[in-house]
């Protein structure tokens, strides 16, 4: 199993970005993934997680914005960023888990990543 994510982009403030990521070699039972971000000097935060039961998790600064969903397959998923802002400024990265529950935002529970892409909104 390993991760790929599509490739970020530049917006500028107020606009909008579509990221998708895929477990790629894994077709059986539904995992936890999603994004977590990185701006420099900062620390790794969650950003949206789809658990493997379906159950949908966002940081309290994307909420409203950024949306995340299934896309087509079990394991496909896409992150729709709307209504950006340069603080959503950061390295992207998907993840994926067997199961996240509370501890959705923590990356320490999550064993695959991709490599990460960058996001960069302008004002």
């Amino acid at each position: 199993l390993h991760v790929l994510e599509s490739e970020g982009g530049s917006v500028q403030a107020g606009g909008s970005l579509r990221l998708s990521c895929v477990a790629a070699g894994w077709t059986y039972i539904g995992l936890c993934m999603g994004w977590f971000r990185q701006g420099p000097g900062q620390e790794r935060e969650g950003v949206a997680i789809r658990d493997s039961d379906g159950t949908t998790n966002y940081a309290d600064s994307v909420k409203g914005r950024f949306t995340i969903s299934k896309d087509g397959a079990e394991n496909n998923l896409t992150l729709q960023m709307n209504s950006m802002k340069p603080e959503d400024t950061a390295m992207y990265y998907c993840a994926a888990t067997w199961a996240c529950g509370r501890a959705w935002s923590s990356p320490s529970i999550f064993t695959y990543w991709d490599q990460g892409t960058q996001v960069t909104v302008s004002s």
